[in-house]
């Protein structure tokens, strides 16, 4: 169930999502309202949890952190306790910045940034140690083509 959007705010949500530390008065003059128009409706989207955070995105290369491994995790154990304990196994990893359920042959994708393949190989064995898994599987990133955590307000 989305929220119902004027071009206004797609205009303000596209600025934040570029550049979330734009002055106000500057989204203001872009966006061709007036500051406390402008103010209002960031006010609004921020309330009504459009906007869920406002975050620094880090360069991984800067930080030592090269190598990006897409892991895919099959199960065969699909109880409430099993998920709960999966849950508590990734939310306890760093390294591991993504989750996702998935349908078809693999039942996660996860989403790990580590410095080098040593580091990969410590991360697998602590994650393997803390949850039963029917099979993981690893790629690795070899080019990032696009990444962006800006989402497409085309459909709102």
């Amino acid at each position: 169930m989305g929220i119902n959007l004027d071009d206004f705010d797609r205009s303000i949500l596209r600025l934040l999502q570029t550049n979330c530390d734009l002055p106000l008065n500057a989204i203001a003059e872009r966006v061709h309202l007036s500051r406390n128009a402008c103010w209002r409706r960031i006010k609004r989207l921020d309330d009504d949890g459009v906007i869920r955070a406002r975050v620094a995105l880090l360069d991984p290369q800067k930080m030592n952190l090269g190598l990006r491994v897409l892991i895919s995790v099959r199960t065969d154990k699909h109880t409430p306790e099993w998920l709960d304990a999966f849950h508590k196994a990734v939310a306890g990893m760093s390294e591991i910045t993504e989750v996702l359920r998935t349908s078809g042959q693999t039942d996660y994708i996860l989403t790990a940034i580590v410095p080098d393949m040593k580091s990969y190989d410590q991360l697998y064995q602590r994650l393997i140690e803390r949850i039963e898994l029917s099979d993981v599987s690893s790629s690795f990133v070899m080019e990032e083509i696009k990444s962006t955590t800006a989402l497409p307000l085309s459909y709102v």
